[in-house]
């Protein structure tokens, strides 16, 4: 049998991916016992729904081995909420209440570009001056830290009144938050769907976000969720959707268009986005290989009646500057324009859509 103090001592190497603290300072655990049947441990978490707390069972049963010896054994871990007396009735604080327009990139699948559209996009937008934020909300598939060479970026937890706020990285001029900041880049995302709605609840709500004119999510591909969470949580100003002129990448944008149109959902669609639209060496920078198919966004914009809000052509820069952090949004080049374009049409159909159209409404659920 191992002492409760030897225990503690395990623990308090296990560090809560949130905070950055570990789980003894943190104060969660609340009880330790050992016998011949192994470890017992019990957790009282702030909150019973932290999506991190699978992640932090993981990482005690293999702290307790490492730092106990192989020996130990951890038998049970058990969560119990945290009881707070006399709490009195908060008011509930506003959402992103200095966020001028929260825009959603969403695609119908994957493998269109989505992502490398989102980070180019929030720093085009940010060369004309504008303040721009980007969450990456693809839980489950983070690449926007790669992106801005930021894989081991873990990101500053500020405490204002009880309540930990979640300082984003600032870099191209853009504030960024992304579910990779707080895991490990080699390990798989495994959760249920509440646990990933949990989180995005807490990077939109306890993001220190500030004031920003616009607020790009990277939704996940498909219809989910996550897209379902963000609509809930707060008036999205508009979506874009982002396909490649290949058939089946039209089919499914056809279903996130409607999704976000349905009467339920009811979030103003700003228009598509055509990536890889063609291909163009470097060597011969006029020609022009349609290779996925020619002009399918375009004919998919005319069938729906959205706006084409740019064609993005696949080059070689454009992946290159993904992979090393360095997006071509970045630099004076003909793809780099090709972003800077975007950004204007998205400014200008933003404010069209904010002039012509009342506000969006969060999407309320009843039961």
């Amino acid at each position: 049998m191992f002492s409760k103090k030897d225990v503690l001592t395990a623990l308090a190497k296990v560090i809560h991916p949130a905070s950055g603290t570990d789980i003894v300072s943190l104060g969660i655990v609340k009880e330790i016992e050992s016998d011949e049947n192994g470890i017992s441990i019990t957790l009282t978490p702030e909150k019973s729904n932290d999506p991190f707390l699978s992640s932090v069972k993981s990482t005690i049963v293999k702290t307790i081995k490492e730092v106990l010896g192989p020996d130990a054994v951890v038998s049970e871990i058990k969560v119990e909420p945290k009881v707070v007396v006399g709490k009195q009735h908060e008011k509930k604080r506003e959402v992103l209440p200095e966020v001028k327009n929260i825009i959603a990139v969403s695609s119908g699948k994957g493998g269109v570009g989505k992502t490398t559209i989102a980070v180019n996009l929030a720093i085009a937008l940010a060369r004309q001056g504008y303040s721009v934020g980007l969450l990456d909300a693809d839980v489950f598939g983070p690449s926007v830290p790669k992106m801005f060479h930021a894989e081991d970026y873990r990101p500053e937890v500020r405490q204002e009144n009880n309540t930990d706020f979640i300082v984003p990285m600032t870099k191209f001029g853009v504030k960024v938050l992304s579910t990779g900041f707080f895991v490990d880049p080699k390990d798989a995302v495994i959760w249920r769907g509440p646990m990933a709605s949990s989180f995005l609840k807490q990077l939109i709500m306890q993001g220190e976000w500030g004031a920003l004119d616009f607020l790009l999510v990277d939704l996940p591909p498909g219809t989910s969720d996550i897209h379902l969470t963000l609509v809930q949580e707060v008036p999205v100003t508009g979506a874009i959707v982002v396909t490649t002129p290949q058939d089946v990448a039209i089919a499914d944008a056809v279903k996130g268009i409607s999704m976000f149109r349905s009467e339920k959902i009811d979030v103003p669609v700003l228009g598509l986005v055509e990536n890889m639209s063609w291909f163009t060496p470097a060597e011969l920078p006029q020609n022009k290989y349609y290779i996925f198919g020619r002009e399918g966004g375009k004919l998919l914009c005319e069938k729906m009646n959205v706006p084409l809000l740019g064609q993005i052509p696949l080059v070689q820069s454009i992946r290159e500057g993904s992979d090393n952090g360095e997006p071509v949004a970045l630099n004076d080049s003909i793809t780099g324009n090709a972003f800077m374009e975007l950004a204007t049409a998205l400014v200008d159909k933003t404010e069209k859509r904010n002039r012509d159209q009342r506000p969006t409404l969060k999407l309320e659920i009843t039961k």
